[in-house]
């Protein structure tokens, strides 16, 4: 069993997490996504980190700006000078990643580390805003998540990464392997962030839930947008969903009294 545990996962679960804070209902990654799903009740935001050329911190999920904003260009080679002028949906700002957690200094953010190039600026900002028990680090980079550990100088939340996740799959489908999950254990990471599937793969599975609740794992799900989907997942008991119909999943919780409202608005 886990010996650590993390003020970021204290809460009533299921935990809700509002994915780049409601992409299905309004522009990701924008401050009028977040402020939506908080006025919805929600505690738990999920955003990325990106920084500029000049180590500007952005919440932004894509390497380049082609897809979301009516600019172009890969972001970690443009001056923030630059990105700046980028619109999302041709209206929105690109947030700082320091905004946000200084605008919801009680919501909790998962941050996903998409390039090396944004932890030095990420510790930063985790540090001008004390944002260490309020936030659980992610990548789908072993390497990265190792480094920006690292940068923040203490410990704090974490999700497995890749090779972490495999782990416990294998663990959860395939017998004897009880070190490897006794390894996991001693890793002392707090939760799984998975996929349904991947590549024609089943992940989420009751096995993969017991095996995880057997060494005092967490279970998150990404990204369940249909509702009759997250019905199912938690009924497989596991312990986060995360996702872009922020309403559709605040109204699944409400239905079975788990929904955990916390008054957030600005």
């Amino acid at each position: 069993m886990l010996s650590r545990r993390y003020a970021f996962l204290d809460h009533p679960g299921p935990l809700a997490f509002a994915h780049r804070g409601g992409a299905a209902e309004g522009a990701e990654n924008t401050f009028a996504a977040f402020e939506r799903a908080v006025r919805l009740g929600y505690v738990y935001l999920e955003t990325d980190a990106h920084a500029t050329a000049d180590g500007v911190l952005l919440a932004f999920h894509d390497h380049t700006l082609d897809r979301v904003t009516d600019q172009r260009g890969r972001i970690s080679e443009l001056p923030y000078s630059a990105v700046r002028r980028a619109r999302i949906g041709g209206r929105h700002e690109i947030p700082l990643l320091e905004d946000l957690l200084g605008t919801w200094p009680q919501a909790r953010f998962n941050i996903d580390v998409k390039e090396a190039a944004a932890i030095g600026p990420l510790a930063e900002a985790i540090r001008r805003t004390d944002a260490y028990d309020r936030i659980c680090l992610t990548s789908f980079s072993d390497e990265r998540l190792v480094l920006a550990k690292a940068a923040l100088g203490r410990d704090v939340c974490s999700a497995l990464g890749p090779r972490g996740v495999a782990a416990l799959r294998a663990a959860a489908t395939t017998s004897g392997y009880g070190r490897l999950l006794a390894r996991l254990s001693r890793a002392g990471i707090p939760c799984a962030q998975v996929p349904v599937g991947f590549r024609g793969l089943r992940v989420t599975t009751r096995a993969l839930v017991r095996t995880a609740h057997a060494i005092g794992m967490q279970v998150h799900v990404w990204t369940i947008n249909d509702t009759v989907r997250m019905e199912r997942l938690l009924d497989l008991g596991v312990d986060g969903i995360m996702t872009d119909n922020v309403t559709g999943l605040r109204d699944v919780l409400d239905g079975r009294g788990l929904w955990h409202p916390h008054g957030l608005a600005a």
